[in-house]
């Protein structure tokens, strides 16, 4: 059955659907970057929010400045706004339809429509999911790029710009010449310290073009920061198959985990949803969760990403299933980076650290390898490295954080350990592919990235063990050197 308002009333019995008026919603939020984690993230938590019958004048308007953002706006354009999340737990599938998005903005290269939206005074949030690398940050210096040539242009042409922060800029400007008071912006993307990263990235751009501007929206504007959690795989024929065999007839279908976790600052000087109704922690210890997360999680995805890529695994759970990668994993999380994550509010570490080993264990998800292993070159420095600096730092030994970092080296070398090619999977794949080959014969060739590795790649200690670790891995292979390891 086709998903729309119409068919709603007739979809299977099994599957959730909004239990509140469509018609009755009015967009509070203007959200962009309308992919698979915003729809089952976000949305969701606004979808129940809605269903309790509150905070229905916060429903969400879509939008993007990207070309995948058109289509993504004509997919949900066919179905009334319409998603379809399924829940994959291990053994089970659960679906749900959400109606918490009443439209999608026009995308058009001046975002002139983005711009006239978020200029209207019932807007009170702009949100964001623009991925990791979508912020600008020189990674050299780990802050805000005013060189990128993105950015020169919407300097250059402040009225018109391309990029979704000149978009939000042009819409300040907007209301601070109408007196209507500044909505707040909310990243919800996996940054650390994101919504620092976002003013940065806003305020850095507009001060090119109008410093005044700048202050103003330093001193007015809000930037909450927060942090976010669930797994969510790319849609592809299986996921459109999942939805198929449910009863849905979904362009753009969402599956994921059934976990979920956001965590915020409650910063919100426009108003927001009532959203600790449905789950959302409310904190001003939001770092403190977001390192847990950051480097447990998202480092443990970097840690077993490239022992699986080597070895040809396709699948996440699959490489939790290879006892070698399970205990590698299970090892440098406890014994070098639990002990290097601040105390978390009510959060037992070790406990959390089960809960990601079962997480990533989860067969139905389907995750790839692959995925985890896409843009080292951005994730590395902000899931592996710092946990290497800061382990180095208190005197203390990083064999395993460094044995990963080594693999990833060897990974992008471009071949798994059995010869086979390793197709492109990172936006500086050529060059982490030369310095990799170059890396080869002098190991230290690969600490030589200070985009990546800043000054730890003149750290002596780490050299030498980092040359080791890496000579080892191309002498006797990538399980031998994890077994060393592991002892």
């Amino acid at each position: 059955m086709k998903l729309s308002n119409a068919t709603l009333a007739g979809l299977p019995g099994r599957i959730a659907r909004p239990r509140y008026d469509r018609a009755g919603l009015t967009p509070g939020i203007v959200h962009i970057g309308c992919g698979n984690f915003h729809r089952a993230h976000q949305a969701v938590y606004l979808d129940d929010l809605f269903n309790l019958g509150e905070g229905q004048d916060w429903a969400l308007l879509g939008a993007g400045v990207r070309a995948g953002d058109a289509a993504m706006r004509a997919a949900l354009g066919a179905q009334d706004y319409l998603s379809s999340v399924i829940e994959l737990a291990p053994g089970a599938h659960s679906a749900r339809v959400i109606g918490a998005m009443t439209g999608f903005v026009e995308v058009a290269p001046d975002n002139a429509a983005l711009i006239a939206a978020m200029s209207d005074p019932a807007i009170r949030i702009v949100s964001l999911t623009v991925t990791e690398g979508g912020y600008f940050i020189d990674p050299k210096t780990g802050t805000f790029s005013p060189d990128h040539p993105e950015i020169r242009a919407d300097a250059a042409n402040p009225d018109s710009p391309g990029t979704a922060f000149g978009a939000i800029i042009a819409a300040l400007k907007a209301r601070r010449a109408a007196g209507i008071a500044p909505f707040t912006v909310m990243c919800c993307d996996n940054v650390p310290h994101n919504g620092h990263v976002t003013r940065d990235a806003v305020t850095g751009l507009c001060r090119l073009s109008d410093p005044g501007l700048a202050d103003w929206i330093t001193a007015h504007v809000a930037f909450p920061n927060s942090m976010v959690d669930r797994i969510t795989p790319a849609t592809g024929p299986r996921e459109r198959a999942m939805a198929a065999a449910l009863g849905l007839e979904d362009a753009a279908p969402v599956t994921c985990e059934p976990f979920r976790q956001w965590v915020m600052e409650d910063n919100f000087p426009a108003g927001r949803p009532a959203l600790e109704k449905v789950g959302v922690t409310f904190t001003p210890h939001v770092d403190r969760f977001e390192t847990m997360k950051i480097r447990i999680l998202n480092g443990g995805h970097a840690i077993i990403a490239y022992p699986g890529g080597l070895a040809g695994i396709e699948h996440v759970h699959e490489a939790m299933a290879d006892a070698q990668i399970r205990a590698f994993l299970d090892k440098v999380l406890s014994t070098e980076v639990l002990p290097i994550v601040p105390p978390v509010p009510g959060q037992d570490l070790n406990d959390y650290k089960a809960l990601i080993i079962e997480r990533f264990s989860n067969p139905e998800v389907a995750d790839t390898v692959r995925r985890l292993c896409l843009d080292g070159s951005n994730r590395q420095p902000k899931f592996i490295i710092p946990s290497i600096r800061d382990r180095l730092a208190a005197g203390a030994p990083a064999p395993g954080l460094i044995l990963s970092s080594a693999l990833w080296c060897r990974y992008c070398y471009g071949t798994t350990e059995a010869g086979a090619a390793i197709a492109p999977n990172d936006p500086s794949w050529e060059r982490l592919q030369a310095q990799a080959r170059r890396a080869r014969e002098r190991p230290e060739a690969w600490l030589e990235m200070p985009e990546i590795y800043g000054d730890l790649g003149q750290n002596n200690g780490l050299s030498k063990a980092f040359g080791q670790t890496l000579s080892a891995i191309w002498a006797r292979g990538a399980r031998a050197v994890i077994d060393d390891y592991l002892g």
